[in-house]
């Protein structure tokens, strides 16, 4: 068992780049092992899926920075429950670009901490910030036998629809300076509002700029799904609401894994 690396991002923000790793990687887990990775300082995913919000004292020396940092990051792991891991991440991971000159970290840094772990899981999601930083470019740079993957965001904006061409640039350099594997595997809708009379153009626009990239699953923003940063997902009565248009969405992803 080797890990496929799935990389959620788009460089702009409310996207549910965090949203959409954080259930992903809950559905995983129910039939595979799985390691979440919060590569964004905001620690969205963190909060998301442990609960706690006060992140910079809960995870204080205990994130994906100090295991970048210190090349294994087998020790920042902590459990969500079975089958599902979580590298956490809080404010200080701001301070990756200084710390990648100061120990001369190159980009493939996160590829060499994970590797004691990497066949621990079935599979290894990242959540990155909404910028092409660093903390973007990394995860893209991290190969894996078990294939290495990219995940584009789209709300249905033309904020989002303009950063979609420099996200698929960075992904290109990415896959020609570390990760020859890296695929593009497919542009998820999260609408904002699914009633919108434009998202229909939008879809039409992306099939026609990215033929086969879309994923047929288009995620429709619910309340319930909101609430889950509240509820959480233990005995959470709103549950099967909250993910449902993300267990088509998991079906789709390890078909075009396969």
């Amino acid at each position: 068992m080797t890990a496929k690396i799935v990389t959620f991002g788009i460089s702009k923000g409310g996207c549910s780049k965090s949203t959409s790793s954080g259930i992903t990687s809950f559905l995983l887990s129910k039939e595979e092992k799985v390691l979440a990775i919060d590569m964004d300082g905001q620690g969205n995913l963190t909060s998301f899926l442990t609960g706690e919000y006060d992140i910079c004292n809960v995870f204080e020396d205990k994130t994906i920075l100090e295991g970048i940092v210190e090349g294994d990051v087998r020790p920042y792991i902590i459990s969500i429950k079975e089958n599902l891991d979580l590298i956490p991440a809080n404010d200080f991971l701001a301070t990756l670009p200084r710390k990648m000159y100061e120990q001369r970290l190159k980009l493939d840094a996160l590829q060499i901490a994970l590797e004691p772990v990497m066949d621990s899981y079935s599979w290894i999601i990242i959540d990155t910030p909404p910028s092409l930083s660093e903390q973007t470019v990394m995860p893209l740079s991290t190969c894996s036998t078990g294939g290495s993957y990219a995940v584009v965001m789209f709300d249905g904006s033309m904020f989002a629809y303009y950063a979609i061409p420099k996200f698929l640039e960075i992904i290109e350099g990415a896959r020609e300076r570390y990760n020859p594997e890296l695929k593009t595997i497919g542009i998820l809708f999260s609408l904002i509002d699914a009633r919108a009379k434009e998202n229909e153009v939008m879809e039409e626009t992306i099939e026609e700029d990215y033929p086969g990239l879309k994923f047929h699953t288009t995620i429709k923003r619910k309340a319930a799904t909101r609430r889950l940063a509240i509820e959480g997902f233990n005995k959470n009565p709103e549950l099967k609401s909250a993910v449902k248009h993300y267990i088509s969405f998991v079906k789709e992803l390890k078909q075009r894994v396969r």
